[in-house]
């Protein structure tokens, strides 16, 4: 199979002109936009020096961490999941389940623990959740997940701990 030149150019074309526009549409500018808003506001540079370089790609500019990669994949005793940035209770354990995605996954939050924005980033609509305290990018969640919610919290590992019950 042989390709024009201009097939080649017009792919390429393409492809660079989707992702300018899925920067242009970056969940990141309203995580941006919304600093100094939340109790927990910090600088650049002290969100550095409180959070690894992984945690602060994850939480300050709204990276994933590759799927299976976070050791809380199986964190299966009973305990807290907070974030990462500020450590505000976010999910009980008991609400964490297997869903087959690589993430960490929980049906509900903990009350008053999450925001949530619009992403439209990657040419699709989904739904960003947030640390309600710092703003801190936690993962996305969708409308798949089990009962009693039918939700699923997707989220990136680097953005939580985890503190087991006494």
């Amino acid at each position: 199979m042989s390709y024009s030149r201009r097939a080649v150019l017009l792919g390429g074309s393409a492809v660079l002109a989707l992702g300018a526009g899925a920067a242009l549409f970056r969940p990141g500018q309203s995580l941006k936009a919304a600093e100094g808003t939340f109790e927990v506001t910090l600088s650049d540079a002290e969100w550095h020096k409180r959070l690894n370089d992984k945690q602060y790609a994850v939480l300050r500019e709204e990276a994933t961490e590759a799927p299976g990669s976070s050791p809380l994949l199986y964190e299966h005793r009973a305990g807290i999941f907070s974030c990462a940035g500020c450590a505000l209770p976010l999910f009980d354990s008991a609400t964490k389940f297997e869903s087959g995605t690589g993430w960490p996954s929980f049906y509900q939050p903990l009350e008053n623990a999450v925001g949530e924005t619009t992403d439209t980033s990657l040419g699709m609509v989904r739904t960003e959740v947030h640390c309600r305290r710092c703003g801190g990018h936690l993962g996305h969640v969708f409308n798949d997940g089990p009962p009693p919610t039918g939700l699923r919290y997707c989220m990136n590992g680097l953005a939580l701990t985890f503190t087991p019950k006494a």
